[in-house]
C-alpha cells in the first residue's frame, strides 16, 4: 500500500535514530566525517558540503512528496533555480519563461545568464499555441513554468506544456513553490524536474531560507548533484532541520491556507473598490477548470487590483493590522505586498512588468473572519 501524503511528510527519510531512538532527525552539525580507512565512507558521507545525514533525510522526504527518484536541497530557491539552468543550458541555448515570471527568476536569466549567452523569451504559457510559436527547435533547451504564476495567478496546462517541450527536444521544469507538493505534483503530469523555494510553504514558518529540486531524470540529477557539491550552495544542517520540521505539518497548513484564501477572494470580489481578483478558486478565473483538474485545491495566494490605482494599492498595504507588509509568502502569518515596488521591481520596464495597482496577499492560517475584517477596514 502506498502511504498517503501526510504520512510521507512525517515519515519519509525520517525514521527514529537507530542509536538513540530520537524521533526527530538529529542535526548533524559536522563539517567532516571520519573514514574507516582511506575511501571507507560511513553511509557515503565524507564532507559537509558534499553530503550530510540531516540533508539526506530532507532530500529523501522531498522526493517522496513530489513522486520523484532524486531530491537535492539547496541554500535558497534561487540557488536551486541557478543549478537547474546551468545543468541544462549552455551558451547559445534558449529558455522559454512565463510572461509573468517571478522577478528573481527573470533577473537571474536577464542579468546573469543572458550575458553568458543564454537567451530567453517570455510568453503567456496558458496559450499553448503562443508557446509553440516561440520555441526554437534545436536551440530551446528548457521550458520554465510557474503554475500558479507569481503574482497574477495564471494557470498553465502542465501536461500540454510537457508535450510541447518534449516534441522540441527540450525539458520542462516547473516551479511548484506556489502550489507546494501537497496541492500539485508536476512530475506526474510530465515535467522533467520540479523546483521549490522551500522558504515558502514547505518550510512554512518564515524562519528559514532554502531551495530544492526533485527529478526522476537520473542524468539531470547527477549533473545537479555535481553542481550542488562543486558550487557549494547547500543549506546548513540547522536550516534543513527547520525545513523538515515544517514539512510535517504541510498538509494541514495548506488546507487552512486554502480555506482562508477562498473566504478572502470571495470578499474581495464583492468589494466596490476592487476591480479584479486573481484567484484560481473563483469560477470566473480563466484557469479555474484546469486548476481544479491538476491541483488538489487552489492555494493560499490572492492578488487583486484597485480602482484607485497605485496610490490606493499603497494605502491598503499601509493600513492592514494583521497582514504584515513584507516580501515572501507561504508562512503561517498573513503578508501583504506591492509587487510593482517590492518582489517584482526587477521587471519594471520589461515585458514582465506587473500592474501598479496590484496588491498580493499571502494568506496565513489565522482566523479567516479576522483576516477578512482587516482587509475590509484597510479598503474602507
Amino acid at each position: 500500500m502506498t502511504d498517503g501524503f501526510a504520512t510521507r511528510a512525517i515519515h519519509a527519510g525520517q525514521r527514529p535514530d537507530p542509536r538513540t531512538g530520537s524521533v526527530n532527525v538529529p542535526i548533524h552539525a559536522s563539517s567532516t566525517f571520519a573514514q574507516d580507512g582511506v575511501g571507507g565512507l560511513r553511509d557515503g558521507f565524507e564532507y559537509g558540503r558534499t553530503g550530510n545525514p540531516t540533508r539526506a533525510a530532507l532530500e529523501t522526504c522531498l522526493a517522496a512528496l513530489e513522486g520523484g527518484r532524486r531530491g537535492l536541497a539547496f541554500a535558497s530557491g534561487m540557488s536551486a533555480t541557478d543549478a537547474v539552468l546551468r545543468a541544462t543550458c549552455r551558451p547559445g541555448d534558449h529558455v522559454v519563461i512565463p510572461g509573468d515570471a517571478y522577478g528573481g527568476t527573470f533577473r537571474l536569466l536577464d542579468k546573469v545568464l543572458r550575458p553568458w549567452g543564454i537567451e530567453h523569451t517570455p510568453v503567456r504559457q496558458s496559450d499553448l499555441d503562443a508557446v509553440r510559436a516561440v520555441i526554437r527547435p534545436g536551440a530551446t533547451r528548457l521550458v520554465w513554468c510557474e503554475t500558479p504564476t507569481n503574482p497574477l495567478l495564471g494557470i498553465v496546462d502542465i501536461a500540454g506544456l510537457a508535450e510541447l517541450a518534449h516534441e522540441a527536444g527540450a525539458s520542462l521544469v516547473v516551479d511548484n513553490t506556489f502550489a507546494s507538493p501537497y496541492l500539485q505534483t508536476p512530475l506526474g503530469l510530465g515535467a522533467d524536474a520540479v523546483v521549490h523555494s522551500t522558504t515558502k510553504y514547505v518550510g512554512g514558518h518564515s524562519d528559514v531560507v532554502g531551495g530544492a529540486v526533485v527529478t526522476s531524470d537520473d542524468a539531470m540529477a547527477d549533473q545537479l548533484a555535481f553542481l550542488q557539491n562543486g558550487v557549494g550552495a547547500v543549506p546548513s544542517p540547522f536550516d534543513v532541520y527547520l525545513t523538515l520540521r515544517g514539512i510535517k505539518t504541510l498538509a494541514v497548513r495548506m488546507d487552512r491556507h486554502c480555506d482562508n484564501a477562498e473566504r478572502i477572494a470571495g470578499a474581495l470580489a464583492a468589494h466596490p473598490a476592487v476591480t479584479q481578483v486573481y484567484y484560481p478558486g473563483l469560477p470566473a478565473h480563466p484557469g479555474h477548470e484546469l486548476a481544479a483538474k491538476q491541483m488538489r485545491r487552489f492555494g493560499g495566494i490572492v492578488s487583486f487590483r484597485l480602482a484607485g490605482g497605485e496610490p490606493a494599492a499603497l494605502q491598503v498595504c499601509a493600513r492592514t493590522r494583521l497582514f504584515t507588509l513584507a516580501e515572501s509568502l507561504g508562512g503561517v502569518e498573513s503578508l501583504i505586498e506591492h509587487p510593482g515596488r517590492m518582489t517584482h521591481a526587477s521587471v519594471a520596464g520589461s515585458a514582465l512588468e506587473v500592474p501598479a495597482d496590484l496588491v498580493r496577499l499571502s494568506i496565513g492560517i489565522e482566523d479567516a473572519s479576522d483576516l477578512v475584517a482587516d482587509l475590509l477596514n484597510a479598503l474602507a
